[in-house]
């Protein structure tokens, strides 16, 4: 008895052995389901300028990114019946994407109509983003238009630097984990190849600029001298007109001047004459008499004078000073004829 109980337990442990390997074949007989996300790369990214497209932008290392995998996968399983086409973008194999769609979040998403993309900010959730494209949410968002779009030309050079950077940055980890090189090494060898990347890049902008620089004729340079010449002339010409004009001016006021010191002195003539005529009132009967006395007995070819008789008239007034007053006037008016002389050619 105790002999068959065994058998019977044995065949019972044979049959569940059995069929859970037969089970376990047919589940690896089983496709796994195809995801129905389509990666984007840079060789096919212009597939949505065409059609209605939803983009995620994501990094494998994103906490946030991986807790919206399975909502993007629902989204992207419902796509046919939404009539939408869903993407992702890894940040990390595809930097030149993200500078292209200047990415500074993760995770990113965008929708794509007809090559006119906008950026959708709500939750990474089935519900929302289905809504948004039944209830044709995203006709409300700002579109990107002009340099901020993808397809821009300055996007374009944005994709270029940001591929640029992904390449120097699996580079550093190549020196600094696969090689074993310490990390200041790493940055010393990019200072010095920046260095010399610029000067090579300076020599090459100063060749082009000497092979297409183009030099002007001597005619023309010639113009230009004779141009600058007459324009010096020109000013030269001008600047005497001014002075001539000025000179013009300042003989007109010196005439004035003068005018009005001949006056003054015609005044100051008149007020001499009236004090020496209140002053010598017998002046003339003087004379008179001087020129009575003055005849005497003559000698042949002399004329003798008495001692004691006074001098001819002409001889005895002694000559008055002039005023101050008409000897500075005298000596200003002589002093501007001179500058007047000299001015003139």
């Amino acid at each position: 008895m105790a002999g068959g109980r065994r058998g019977l337990a044995a065949m019972a442990i044979l049959a569940v052995w059995l069929s859970a390997a037969t089970q376990g074949q047919e589940q690896a007989a089983l496709p796994a389901e195809q995801s129905r996300v389509q990666p984007m790369t840079a060789s096919n990214w212009t597939l949505v300028m065409e059609g209605e497209w939803m983009l995620k932008f994501y990094a494998p290392w994103c906490p946030s990114c991986q807790q919206t995998d399975s909502e993007w996968e629902t989204f992207a399983r419902n796509g046919e019946s939404l009539q939408i086409n869903v993407g992702k973008v890894d940040v990390i194999q595809e930097p030149g994407l993200s500078g292209r769609f200047f990415v500074t979040t993760l995770p990113a998403f965008f929708h794509a109509k007809d090559g006119i993309f906008r950026r959708y900010r709500g939750p990474g959730i089935f519900e929302d983003l289905q809504n948004y494209i039944l209830e044709k949410k995203w006709q409300s968002v700002e579109p990107l238009t002009g340099w901020k779009s993808p397809a821009s030309l300055t996007m374009s050079g944005m994709a270029g630097l940001f591929s640029i950077s992904g390449k120097i940055w699996h580079l550093h980890n190549y020196f600094t984990v696969t090689l074993g090189v310490p990390a200041w090494c790493s940055y010393v060898f990019f200072v010095l190849a920046t260095l010399v990347f610029g000067l090579f890049m300076g020599l090459v902008l100063v060749i082009i600029s000497e092979c297409f620089y183009v030099p002007l004729p001597r005619n023309s340079s010639e113009h230009s001298d004779q141009d600058q010449r007459s324009e010096e002339a020109h000013g030269v010409e001008q600047l005497q007109d001014a002075e001539e004009d000025k000179d013009d001016s300042n003989e007109e006021e010196n005439k004035d001047s003068l005018v009005d010191d001949e006056e003054e002195k015609e005044e100051l003539g008149d007020e001499d004459e009236d004090e020496e005529e209140e002053d010598n009132p017998g002046g003339g009967v003087d004379e008179e008499k001087d020129d009575v006395s003055g005849q005497g007995p003559k000698k042949e070819g002399s004329m003798t004078v008495k001692e004691g008789e006074p001098d001819k008239p002409g001889e005895d007034i002694p000559e008055q000073p002039r005023p101050a007053s008409t000897e500075l006037a005298e000596d200003s008016l002589r002093q501007r004829k001179s500058q007047h002389a000299k001015k003139e050619p």
